[in-house]
């Protein structure tokens, strides 16, 4: 832990003494995230560091930390806020401690489908929420898939709403997310990831939420053998860069980075829809029961948290110009 904690210091102290470093006509802009070099994410953003390379002839290149060499998401945030990190990758969960408009992702069945979730993160809602961090020197590049959360669970599947009632959930330590289970009729459980499988085999929690790919290579279908695809909430992933690194940039290096960020968007929904579709396989192949249940049912039972969320203006905004997409 000690010597984990040193090399974290040591490398935070380099990135803040060479961020975006320029050697003679090359300029370098350090990214870091918290994932595996295997996941979806960590394959996009290679893809992007060596499009951007093409494209700006060795001008402009990135290079990419993984497996929180550099800290977690929160960390992460901080660094490029003091200039000691140039580009990062976190949930939208995540933002919404620095920009509000980030919130209306937490909230279940915003978006209709995949496609109108796509409009919407595309077009000029999307837009407007990757900008709204900017006061805060977090600047949104692009919105990258992280799929939709179901529920899975060991004893039967959810098929109902009122098929969690007296169930234990285990959830994300977020009020949304809480919000959510007590609503549908669960009882709302925070546990940290690492410690989910134990509860599980112990009866701490009687099931989870999460998308395809983190239940199946979580092994978690050695304990959960029913999975209830309802998919309540789609939380998508943001990439970042520093507003300063940003204004450092001069406009063809603006354009060569645009343009390897959206063809890497392109390439990391390809991956994730492949990702998904062989965790559905496998989960199927190891004896999982897969339901795919009504929404409409679900999303009319936490209808309430609209109302409490559309108390703050800037979120009813958010909402209501969502909706307007469907």
């Amino acid at each position: 832990m000690f010597h984990r904690l040193i090399v974290v210091v040591l490398s935070c102290f380099c990135l803040i003494t060479y961020g975006c470093k320029e050697q003679s006509n090359q300029k370098v802009l350090k990214c870091a995230h918290g994932l595996d070099v295997t996941h979806p994410v960590h394959e996009a953003m290679e893809f992007m560091a060596k499009r951007l390379e093409e494209k700006s002839n060795g001008k402009l290149t990135i290079e990419i930390y993984s497996n929180q060499q550099l800290g977690s998401e929160r960390e992460c945030l901080e660094l490029i806020q003091i200039g000691g990190l140039d580009m990062t990758k976190v949930s939208a969960a995540v933002l919404a401690n620095f920009a509000p408009q980030y919130k209306v992702f937490g909230l279940p069945y915003i978006f209709k489908n995949k496609e109108h979730q796509f409009r919407v993160l595309d077009g000029e809602v999307g837009q407007e929420i990757l900008s709204s961090s900017d006061q805060s020197l977090l600047h949104g590049l692009a919105f990258y898939d992280s799929g939709s959360r179901s529920f899975y669970t060991k004893d039967h599947p959810i098929e109902k709403p009122e098929d969690l009632k007296g169930k234990k959930i285990r959830t994300m330590e977020s009020p949304m997310a809480m919000s959510m289970i007590s609503a549908m009729g669960g009882a709302a459980t925070p546990i940290s990831a690492g410690e989910l499988y134990t509860a599980l085999q112990a009866g701490v929690v009687d099931g989870a939420e999460n998308n395809p790919p983190v239940f199946y290579l979580s092994r978690q279908y050695e304990v959960c053998k029913y999975f209830s695809i309802d998919e309540h909430t789609a939380i998508p992933d943001v990439l970042l860069i520093g507003t300063q690194t940003l204004n450092k940039l001069n406009e063809n290096e603006k354009v060569w980075l645009k343009e390897a960020v959206q063809e890497s968007v392109v390439y990391q929904r390809k991956l994730w829809k492949e990702a998904e579709e062989e965790a559905i396989q496998g989960l199927k192949e190891v004896g999982v029961t897969i339901v795919y249940p009504d929404k409409e049912p679900f999303a009319n039972s936490v209808k309430e948290l609209y109302e409490e969320a559309a108390q703050e203006e800037v979120i009813a905004e958010m909402i209501n110009a969502i909706k307007s997409q469907e």
